[in-house]
């Protein structure tokens, strides 16, 4: 249960503000696609540097709002096991897909947030190379003391971003699938905590 009890003695405008550890994981995974996709590989993609606060208002929950900023040049691929296929998709993705020279970070800024119960529905911009979209994830959320944890799931498709998604093997007939899953699985400390 969201325990927001503790709380109780906080004025009805009172926040609460947690920062992101790095305890958290940030993972992409993609699919593959295309006319000899099943040479491909599905790959696992980790934020190794990322920020993120979130402000919680207990009694006013739509008051609530979440904000993360990963840096593109700390994105990390984790599979294949393959290492020379690592590093070859790692440069792939960083010079070709992200361009994360001129695109640094990829941003989520809630707009709206509901609550209920345990869950929290948001509405929210996520921006990848200079591109918003709104997305509207669903998050588990648990507050105990000091500590808050968010999990939430969601997909989205590259070219809603303007990226085109990554082609390889012979004439580009192995590829990235266009729709990606975000997991955000948040462990934050409340500021002021030890």
């Amino acid at each position: 249960m969201l325990v927001l009890l503790l709380a109780v003695s906080l004025q009805a405008n009172d926040s609460l503000v947690f920062h992101l550890t790095p305890a958290s994981r940030l993972e992409v995974r993609t699919g593959k696609s295309g006319l000899l996709g099943f040479a491909g590989h599905e790959h696992t993609i980790r934020a190794r540097e990322f920020s993120g606060r979130v402000v919680l208002y207990p009694h006013q929950p739509a008051a609530s709002h979440v904000s993360i900023s990963i840096v593109t040049a700390g994105l990390e691929v984790l599979t294949p096991p393959d290492t020379a296929e690592i590093r070859k998709v790692t440069a792939a993705m960083r010079t070709e897909v992200l361009d994360v020279a001129r695109y640094p970070e990829i941003t989520f800024v809630s707009g709206s947030v509901a609550r209920t119960g345990d869950t929290l529905h948001m509405v929210g911009a996520l921006s990848i190379k200079d591109q918003a979209r709104e997305i509207a994830p669903t998050v588990q959320m648990t507050l105990s003391g000091d500590s808050l944890h968010a999990l939430t799931t969601f997909s989205v498709k590259q070219t809603d971003f303007g990226i085109r998604p990554y082609r390889g093997g012979p004439g580009g007939t192995v590829r990235v699938a266009n729709e990606v899953a975000f997991t955000i699985d948040a462990v934050a400390v409340r500021s002021g905590s030890p």
